[in-house]
């Protein structure tokens, strides 16, 4: 009697009323009863259901195309303001993806990913390095400029070679008129270890050696001939020797480097035609280097000039991932598709520092583009990326009731990883952040992804972006931690144990002005913000 009673219960509890059936529908009946108004991640809500699952145990992994599977649905965007090495390393090692912008020389593009792809977690492979003849003064000069947040330096000499360690008691002003080769300790007294010793394991290898040696905090790494190729520290191996027990594990590719994206341009020549041969030139480079995907990066993806720089990829690298874009139509996806894009970007003027809607008044709400490139996407068995609009983490859990992964700019602009340059305004601390349609960053050369060209001045080019600050707001770490507590939480209100389930379950309701109030912080005076 017992057991059928549990039954009952748990039949009920698991059963959809009818009632909220009418009121909450499934997203190709709540988008068809909305087919005549655009609507964007504020305009509806998300309806909860009974559930099982616990936040912490659900997952985020995502596979956006064959090769190509990240351990959380975030993505960098290809922005000179966002996206480079350092940005793209700390995605991949929280699970997650960086698009290195175009916005650059071609060699320098190439470099930024081989940094990603050679990174050794914990290990600094180009260290800070100072020589024996500088004073103990330059050194605080150095620090104070840079703004490290060490004092210990490595000491070579004009070949590279190590000769010793300078040590962060000296480096103080007492001893500015010293000369570095007068405090630094000697090379035979330093600990070091060569690169062959590091093995397949270099973290491994080092805890072990901090572990025997009581007191060390740092390890130099050198060749045979002793030039200086690295440095460990005891608080990086610490650091990740607990990421490895954490959830959601770094990408990695199956070499196990660090995966990494970089955005390409549909570049024409002097007679306005697809460069097909410099295009195929950089790719083959990009790919030589270990890129993982490229990324076909127009404001407007339904063109004859996107699709045939996705059509060259296609036939060049059969295997290669491509993401495409931007679009915001089923027309455009399945065009993209045909083409041999794998994973579409959906977005056209949601961005806060985009300015396409107002210039050219074009572009449709977020919501609503996810929804019509969705079901396109499904029908060509592809993936699309959401790109822009997204302000917080609830945004992204109701773009991913649609798309596979979200591409965010704005999110990111302010971290310390970000490549903007750092100002300090009324006491506090903010980044520069651009729209790619900005005009600063067409001079610079993006201007192709608008449709115009860089060298044009023979006419006014109408800039779709603009220039603006974000405050400084700590690492990618800090940020994507929040955002990742968010999409659990609300993949826990719906009973969703990872993102195909969400997708299936997801039921959605208008939200009027009133409610869209009701929904943040009101009649109080708030002490302490959410972040």
């Amino acid at each position: 009697m017992q057991a059928s009673s549990q039954a009952f219960s748990d039949m009920a509890a698991t059963r959809n009323s009818t009632l909220d059936d009418t009121f909450y529908k499934k997203a190709d009946a709540f988008f068809a009863a909305n087919s005549k108004v655009g609507l964007t991640y504020d305009d509806i809500t998300l309806a909860t259901l009974y559930s099982e699952i616990l936040p912490r145990n659900t997952q985020l992994d995502t596979r956006l195309a064959d090769g190509l599977q990240l351990n959380i649905p975030a993505i960098s965007a290809d922005m000179d303001t966002v996206t480079e090495s350092r940005m793209a390393i700390a995605m991949a090692l929280n699970g997650g993806l960086g698009l290195i912008h175009y916005n650059m020389p071609e060699r320098q593009q190439l470099s930024e990913v081989s940094r990603v792809k050679y990174h050794v977690q914990g290990l600094i492979q180009d260290p800070i390095k100072i020589a024996p003849d500088q004073l103990i003064g330059d050194v605080l000069k150095l620090i104070e400029e840079k703004k490290f947040g060490f004092s210990t330096f490595p000491v070579v000499d004009e070949q590279g070679k190590l000769l010793g360690l300078l040590s962060g008691h000296v480096v103080k002003p007492r001893y500015a008129t010293k000369k570095v080769i007068e405090a630094l300790t000697p090379r035979k007294s330093v600990h070091t270890i060569t690169k062959k010793e590091l093995g397949k394991d270099p973290i491994a290898r080092a805890d072990n050696f901090f572990t025997e040696h009581l007191g060390i905090h740092k390890l130099l790494v050198v060749d045979d001939a002793d030039h200086l190729h690295g440095l460990i520290t005891m608080s990086d191996v610490e650091r990740i020797t607990l990421e490895r027990k954490a959830q959601f594990k770094p990408a990695r590719d199956a070499q196990f480097r660090l995966v990494c994206g970089a955005a390409v341009s549909a570049t024409r020549n002097a007679f306005g035609e697809l460069d097909r041969g410099r295009i195929l030139e950089h790719v083959s480079a990009l790919v030589e280097r270990g890129v993982d995907v490229v990324a076909v990066s127009t404001a407007h993806g339904h063109s004859k000039g996107v699709g045939d720089t996705v059509k060259v990829l296609r036939d060049a690298f059969p295997k290669l991932p491509i993401i495409a874009g931007n679009v915001t139509s089923a027309a455009s996806v399945e065009y993209l598709a045909d083409c041999g894009a794998n994973a579409i970007k959906v977005g056209q003027g949601p961005g806060s520092i985009c300015t396409t809607r107002i210039v050219a008044g074009v572009g449709i709400p977020q919501m609503t583009a996810l929804y019509v490139c969705s079901r396109a996407a499904a029908k060509k068995k592809v993936s699309i990326l959401a790109d822009g609009g997204i302000t917080k983490s609830g945004d992204i859990v109701k773009a991913l009731t649609l798309a596979q992964g979200v591409i965010c700019g704005g999110m990111f602009a302010g971290c310390t990883e970000a490549p903007g340059d750092v100002v300090e305004i009324s006491g506090k601390m903010y980044k520069h952040y651009r729209g790619m349609g900005s005009l600063a960053a067409m001079k610079s050369g993006s201007a192709a992804r608008y449709g115009h060209e860089k060298a044009d001045t023979t006419r006014k080019v109408a800039a779709e972006g603009i220039e603006a600050l974000k405050e400084v707001c700590g690492s990618v770490d800090r940020v994507l931690a929040t955002l990742i507590g968010g999409i659990q939480s609300g993949m826990g209100y719906l009973g969703a144990k990872d993102l195909a389930e969400l997708r299936v379950k997801a039921r959605y309701i208008r939200v009027s002005p009133a409610g869209q109030r009701e929904a943040a912080p009101h009649d109080v005076v708030e002490l302490k913000t959410g972040n």
